[in-house]
C-alpha cells in the first residue's frame, strides 16, 4: 500500500483534513482561527488560506459577527450520504437514553475512528451536578477517555503495540497516566474487569467509565461510557454502574450485529 506521504498533495489534503476535524469538534459554537493554527501546529496564514478554500467548497463556513469558523452545508451533504452505510446512532438512541435514566449520570455513545473516538451521542442523567468534558463530535485518543480506553483494552494486543509505538507523545499530552506502563496496566483492568475507569484522568474531579460494543466480527468499533463528578463514582456505587454499563453494551452489541445480516 503506498504511503500517503508518497502521494502528490498528501500534506495539503492531511493539512485541510486536520483542520475539518478541529472545525467540526467546536460543535455549533465554532472555533476562532488562532485556536485553529494552534490546535492544527499550523501558522495562521496557513491556516485561514485552507480555511478559504475549505469555504469556497461549501466545507466550513464562517460567521462574520463572532468571527468564528463553522461546520459547512457541504459536510451535512456528504454525512447525509455516508449515514447509509456508517451510521448506527439510531441503533444506539434509545440505549443510551436508557443508560441516562437507570443511572442519572450523562451518557455517551462513541466510535472509532482510527486512533480515536468520536462521541456521536449525548443523553443528560436527572443529576444536577455534570460534567462537560465531553459532547457531540469531540474527539480522544484511544487509551485516554474511558470509551477509547474500553475499545483499546479489547483490540488484539499486536494493535495496541503499534498504537502505543505510534503515539509517544500520550504522557506528554496527557500526562504521567498514560505514559506505556500505567497505561497497560489499565487496559490490562479493564479486560479482566470488562469496563474501563478514568478516575478523573483528563479533568480533576469528573470521572467516567466505559465498555466497548462490538461488531459482528467481534472488533470493538463503539463505546458506551459515562461521566460525572468523582463523588458520584465511590467504590460502593461504581460496581453497580459497570454492571449496567455491560448489559446496555451487550443489548446495543446485539442489535448491531443483528441489524447488519
Amino acid at each position: 500500500m503506498e504511503s500517503p506521504r508518497s502521494v502528490p498533495g498528501a500534506q495539503a489534503v492531511s493539512r485541510a483534513a486536520r483542520l475539518l476535524r478541529l472545525v467540526t469538534a467546536s460543535g455549533t459554537d465554532g472555533a476562532a482561527l488562532h485556536d485553529l493554527a494552534r490546535d492544527s501546529e499550523l501558522t495562521r496564514s496557513t491556516t485561514h488560506r485552507l480555511l478559504t478554500a475549505l469555504r469556497a467548497e461549501g466545507l466550513v463556513d464562517r460567521d462574520e459577527d463572532r468571527a468564528r469558523w463553522m461546520p459547512g452545508p457541504e459536510l451535512f451533504l456528504m454525512g447525509s450520504v455516508a449515514a447509509a452505510r456508517y451510521d448506527v446512532t439510531p441503533l444506539a438512541r434509545d440505549i443510551v437514553r436508557s443508560l441516562a435514566v437507570k443511572t442519572e449520570e450523562s451518557a455517551f455513545f462513541s466510535v472509532r475512528r482510527a486512533d480515536e473516538t468520536v462521541c456521536l451521542l449525548r443523553e443528560e442523567g436527572s443529576f444536577p451536578i455534570r460534567s462537560f468534558v465531553l459532547s457531540e463530535g469531540v474527539r480522544f485518543p484511544l487509551g485516554v477517555a474511558s470509551a477509547g480506553l474500553a475499545i483499546l483494552s479489547f483490540l488484539p494486543d499486536h494493535d495496541v503495540d503499534a498504537y502505543l509505538d505510534r503515539h509517544p507523545e500520550l504522557p506528554v499530552q496527557w500526562g504521567r497516566a498514560h505514559d506505556r506502563g500505567p497505561l497497560r496496566s489499565r487496559l490490562a483492568e479493564t479486560k479482566e474487569r470488562g469496563y474501563a475507569i478514568n478516575p478523573g484522568l483528563i479533568v480533576e474531579g469528573s470521572w467516567g467509565i466505559g465498555a466497548a460494543v462490538f461488531d459482528r466480527a467481534g472488533r470493538p468499533e463503539w463505546a458506551l461510557s459515562l461521566t460525572g463528578v468523582g463523588f458520584r463514582f465511590g467504590p460502593d456505587r461504581i460496581g453497580e454502574l459497570g454492571r449496567i454499563l455491560l448489559a446496555h453494551a451487550h443489548q446495543l452489541s446485539a442489535r448491531i450485529a443483528g441489524a447488519r445480516r
